[in-house]
């Protein structure tokens, strides 16, 4: 289905189209589940904070002025209700143990990647995100899957511009050095 811009149906909601605001969302509940996934790292979780964040998009559009986009608003309320879950239940986060990497380069990880069908690309991609911390793979998935500028991604996660930056550097690291973990063996059969 092709949608219209994000414009033509907040304009609609305001005339009183309910309809709009489902247009609306059904263009945005992909990206917003994926943001609500990499932090939650549970669909069951995801699934609710993404319901919870529609609810109060729609109680709240009355004050959604248009000095963003309507994206970066609807992503950074459905960033807070996942902050919001996963604090509550204290998740323990993942860390990387990084004794057992062996020396690999960038350029022969980035050459077995690139000897993956596109589905395995994806799968080893979406390991390696599921490993960082859930605030670095909301950012890197906000930045790289939903091509958000990193003035956007400071806006939706409430980080400096610079924090945004720091961010992406180290999970870029984190995913390099997770990447070399899951294609240990493939790597060495691919060179």
């Amino acid at each position: 289905m092709t949608y219209k811009d994000d414009n033509f149906y907040l304009e609609q909601i305001r005339q009183g189209n309910t309809n709009a605001y489902a247009m609306l969302i059904n263009k945005h509940k992909t990206m917003a589940f994926n943001v609500a996934m990499r932090i939650c790292r549970n669909r069951e979780d995801a699934e609710e904070v993404i319901q919870d964040a529609f609810l109060k998009v729609y109680y709240s559009m009355k004050d959604f002025e248009g000095k963003s986009k309507f994206t970066t608003w609807l992503f950074r309320i459905v960033y807070n209700q996942a902050i919001s879950k996963i604090r509550k239940k204290n998740i323990d986060q993942n860390t990387i143990d990084e004794e057992i990497i062996d020396n690999f380069t960038a350029g022969e990880i980035s050459n077995g990647l690139n000897e993956l069908k596109a589905e395995e690309q994806t799968k080893y991609i979406n390991l390696a995100l599921a490993k960082l911390p859930e605030e670095d793979s909301a950012v890197v998935t906000l930045f790289y899957l939903n091509e958000s500028s990193v003035e956007e991604v400071s806006e939706i996660t409430g980080l400096s511009e610079a924090n945004v930056k720091v961010k992406l550097h180290r999970s870029r690291k984190r995913l390099y050095d997770e990447l070399k973990l899951l294609l240990k063996n493939d790597v060495n059969t691919l060179l």
